[in-house]
């Protein structure tokens, strides 16, 4: 009996032993080695739990003509990066047209599932002066892209500080007030024409980009909202560093309107002085925070002391401007900017006054 237990005991252990040997073979054989190392994870978990990503192109108007091929096959030029993306000129050979597209890194963004509403909202948004969505490609390991037009002139960071879009049209009232008038009609539409309010959340001159007769497009609206948080919260970081975040804000999640006021208001008084936000090299005793350093003249009202000559001239018949209406326009700007939520004033009272001041 005893000898009959010991070979059964045996029979049992040898084939426990070869099921098991059995099954880690063929789990490793099933295992896509390649994949799984490129993406950090086990593939089959990935599928199962229904993280993998396909390939696909959402078109909107003006990208219904595109294909994957025509946006992964164009020939680029990168020309702006940032912790979270990387921006090419392309051309798109086969549709004879150029596109800005936006590369978006699959470690900063959220899943296609948790964004695919919001994709679908920023594509649908039209307006004179707001950079459009035209097509949307996720790839499938998480990659996105977004395709817009392309404007010539650059970004008005480039046109303020004399860059390749910068000239003497800089310094031209006609031109600081199609611009401005222009920015705060694109932010009118993203706070009041919606069924819901967009913040922009990252408005800057260097996400305004001009055309060839100088009308503004705001880009990156709604951006942060592709982002996961940590990366948003860098961006609100960046956007401090250079000067637009206002000073309630402590998480991008708390953006509202009400900053993106304060941003706008940092962005007029960009324009109308060419200076930058923050002076990295002040003069003695001089403030290089750009609202600081303004206050004095708007006490003072020393308006010609501070501004270029040019801007107190209409471009064409040379009709002198008022120093009256460049001291509304700071005044408008500071007003943007005041360090309480509560008494910035809102986007339509903005409106209203910028296209008084430019008539």
């Amino acid at each position: 009996m005893g000898r009959r237990l010991k070979i059964i005991l045996g029979l049992v252990i040898t084939t426990l032993v070869i099921f098991i040997v059995l099954v880690i073979y063929f789990c490793r054989k099933k295992q896509p080695k390649d994949e799984s190392k490129e993406m950090g994870e086990n593939f089959e978990d990935k599928v199962e739990s229904g993280e993998l990503e396909k390939e696909d192109l959402i078109s909107f108007q003006g990208g219904e003509k595109l294909t994957i091929h025509d946006i992964l096959d164009a020939p680029g030029e990168v020309i702006g990066k940032s912790s979270y993306g990387t921006l090419y000129k392309a051309n798109l050979e086969r549709n004879n047209s150029i596109a800005l597209l936006r590369f978006l890194r699959p470690a900063c963004t959220e899943k296609m599932n948790e964004i695919l509403s919001v994709i679908h909202m920023l594509g649908v948004i039209r307006h004179p002066n707001l950079v459009p969505l035209q097509a949307f490609y996720s790839g499938p390991r998480g990659e996105k892209l977004l395709v817009h037009p392309f404007y010539n002139r650059g970004t008005l960071e480039q046109f303020v500080r004399g860059g390749k879009s910068g000239n003497h049209a800089s310094h031209e009232w006609t031109v600081i007030c199609k611009i401005s008038t222009g920015i705060v009609k694109a932010m009118d539409h993203l706070h009041t024409a919606l069924k819901k309010p967009i913040v922009h959340g990252n408005l800057k001159s260097k996400n305004v980009l001009l055309d060839d007769n100088y009308q503004p497009y705001i880009s990156d609206f709604g951006l942060h909202l592709l982002l996961n948080p940590t990366t948003a919260q860098e961006m609100l970081e960046a956007s401090a560093s250079q000067g637009y975040k206002a000073p309630e804000l402590i998480k991008m999640r708390d953006a509202s309107i009400e900053s993106d006021i304060y941003s706008l208001g940092i962005l007029l008084l960009e324009i109308l002085t060419g200076r930058a936000p923050i002076n990295d090299n002040p003069s003695p005793g001089q403030d290089p925070y750009l609202p600081d350093s303004l206050k004095d003249v708007i006490i003072n009202q020393r308006i010609s002391d501070t501004f270029r000559p040019g801007l107190l001239l209409v471009d064409g018949n040379k009709k002198p401007v008022k120093e009256e209406r460049l001291l509304m326009f700071v005044q408008l700007a500071m007003a943007c900017c005041s360090p309480s939520p509560y008494l910035r004033p809102h986007i339509k009272q903005v409106l209203k006054k910028i296209e008084e001041i430019g008539q």
